[in-house]
């Protein structure tokens, strides 16, 4: 599914004829008749409702009363009378409505579903992908921003929003896009994160009720669906509701390379008490590794830049395969549920501030677990910079030594940093970026920091859905992440801060929410999986074709990374594994700067 968005003036007729060899384009009007959405998707993705002049389109899986709609549709004078409707639904959507000739578009709050803008013929258009509108003005690619990507964990907000095309806009977090009868474009934020103060036990059912209806919406109508079984809570809460909903259940699980990871022992649990789903295993030498190549060369197209998870794209090409050969038009991933339900340092800093007689004892005894540092974390817990100053230090640690894993953190989010076969150059860019973001001292996603990270983690999720999304849509499968629809986010934002965290419990809110659908013994497990040992093994498995590739490298070309430092360090010794970050999102990049939909948009270097 693609679509451009129009406003309600005259445009150029080359827009709505598409290219020849593609699928032809359809084509949603606005009342004067005049285009308004154009683009690819099928009848099931879509639902058109009219009332007058006014027209409502939601792509996406929902629950839609019509009729209910309809009415609010017909009263609504400004796309502002869309706010309500806008808060009820379920599932991940696109909403676009067109009032009299003024519009309102918006995605997902997680960012599974986005919009992107910009400026062509004197007035705005947009889409769902910023490559189709980096093709449509000839965007060239913001070399800048390239090299941002290379830092890991990755890019902070505000950056985080930065398309990978000069003059391509994305929405922010909340926000809506609205053009008016002229093509004139605003944002408006239109959704704000609800107050942490509901007590877990009530909060706890408003979290299981979010999670079913997101699972719900994908199964509805007997459809199969296929979703991983990892072993993991997050993975196996999803499968147990999926498994109690109207759709028949398809799981795939991949075994471990490392015998000390006991994910496979958890998912054959898992999968024991699902007796009516389908299940599906593979050994590590099964099917594809990380690091293999795909076997459709032209998966990786581009339309949202790096892939995220370029280093199991072969294996999840794989499972697109065999869940569509079985039937499956959906494949559900438990991402989210980390970013929304663990418990971090900056928690700690928190609850100490809110509620010191509940924080002291939860510091003391995490400090002592960890084996943090008593001056660190002394430090973390005073600390009160602002977010631009996190920005600025984000900017002088750019070349610092990636903090250990014992390390304690308490600021507004860790700071990135370039890897060593980052150029000077590529240093350059991202430094001015962050210093240039401090300058405008931007806000934060929420004046808490605690909050702020849960939110930057949901769009940084929200982010690798869907780009992987829209790659194995190719194969007839919707990537879906419930715990990332708005209102399981809305759920798990609003429980109270103290309640986040229990003495020897794991994701508590979560393990709550999901008792009753989860059986107990499965959601004893404390723990997760490592798995480095699968990069290592694919390192080992693609040595040569890793080596050829630093033979010719791309990001190299663009001056952004020193070919023989990454060889080096690529087909070198691992000291530990948290030095593996990095070459995900090098290898994302490089192999995103080689896929022909990509090269297509970007300036001969």
């Amino acid at each position: 599914m693609d679509f451009l968005i129009l406003p309600d003036v005259s445009v150029p007729a080359s827009i709505t004829i598409g290219n020849a060899g593609q699928p032809p384009l359809r084509c949603i009007a606005h009342a004067s008749a005049r285009p308004w959405l154009v683009g690819h998707w099928a009848d099931e993705d879509v639902t058109v409702l009219v009332a007058g002049t006014r027209r409502l389109v939601v792509f996406g899986r929902t629950r839609l009363d019509i009729d209910a709609a309809t009415r609010e549709l017909a009263r609504a004078r400004s796309p502002h009378d869309l706010d309500a409707l806008a808060r009820t639904l379920p599932g991940s959507i696109h909403l676009l409505a067109s009032i009299d000739g003024r519009i309102r578009a918006q995605g997902a709050l997680s960012g599974t579903r986005q919009i992107f803008h910009t400026r062509f013929a004197g007035v705005t258009v947009a889409a769902d992908s910023p490559r189709r509108l980096a093709h449509l003005v000839g965007a060239p690619l913001d070399r800048d921003v390239l090299a941002l990507r290379l830092a890991t964990p990755g890019a902070p907000w505000p950056l985080s929003t930065r398309t990978m095309w000069t003059g391509i806009d994305q929405l922010d977090a909340g926000c809506r896009l609205d053009i008016d009868t002229r093509g004139t474009r605003s944002t408006v934020r239109w959704w704000q994160p609800p107050a942490a103060e509901v007590p877990l036990p009530r909060a706890a059912d408003t979290v299981r009720a979010a999670i079913r209806d997101a699972v719900a919406v994908r199964t509805a109508a007997g459809r199969t669906v296929s979703a991983d079984l990892s072993g993991g809570l997050d993975s196996t809460g999803l499968c147990f509701v999926a498994a109690a909903g109207e759709g028949t259940l398809l799981t795939h699980h991949w075994q471990p390379v490392d015998a000390a990871n006991d994910d496979t022992t958890w998912a054959e649990r898992a999968a024991a008490l699902l007796p009516a789903a389908r299940h599906r295993v593979g050994g590590p030498a099964d099917g594809p590794g990380w690091l293999d190549e795909v076997t459709d060369p032209g998966i990786v197209d581009g339309a949202h830049g790096p892939l995220p998870w370029s280093r199991n794209l072969a294996r999840m090409e794989h499972v697109a395969r065999d869940s569509a050969a079985r039937g499956a038009t959906v494949h559900l991933m438990g991402v989210g549920g980390d970013e929304l339900f663990s418990v971090t340092p900056t928690h700690l800093r928190t609850l100490l501030r809110t509620h010191p007689l509940t924080g002291l004892p939860a510091v003391l005894r995490c400090r002592s677990l960890n084996r943090w540092g008593l001056l660190p974390t002394l430090r973390g817990l005073t600390d009160n910079g602002s977010f631009a100053d996190a920005l600025l230090a984000g900017a002088r640690d750019l070349r610092a030594p990636a903090p250990r894993p014992s390390q304690v953190f308490m600021g507004w989010a860790p700071h990135p940093r370039l890897p060593t076969w980052a150029s000077a150059s590529a240093a350059t860019s991202v430094h001015r970026l962050l210093i240039d973001a401090a300058a405008d001292d931007p806000l934060p996603l929420h004046a808490d920091r605690d909050r702020h990270q849960i939110l930057e983690g949901v769009l940084h999720g929200g982010a690798a859905i869907r780009g992987m999304g829209a790659v194995l849509s190719r194969f007839g499968i919707e990537l879906a992440a419930p715990y990332l629809d708005d209102r399981v986010v809305e759920a798990a934002l609003s429980v109270r801060t103290r309640d986040r965290m229990s003495r020897g419990g794991f994701k508590p809110v979560l393990t709550t929410a999901l008792r009753g659908l989860v059986p107990d013994e499965l959601l004893a497990r404390r723990d997760k999986g490592d798995f480095s040992a699968e990069f290592h093994a694919g390192v080992e498995h693609n040595r040569r074709r890793l080596a050829e590739l630093c033979e010719d490298l791309r990001l190299a070309r663009l001056g952004l990374v020193d070919a023989g430092a990454l060889r080096a360090a690529l087909l070198g010794p691992k000291p530990d594994t948290a030095a593996l970050a990095p070459f995900e999102n090098t290898l994302a990049c490089e192999s995103w700067l080689r896929s022909a939909e990509a090269c297509r948009s970007q300036p001969v270097p």
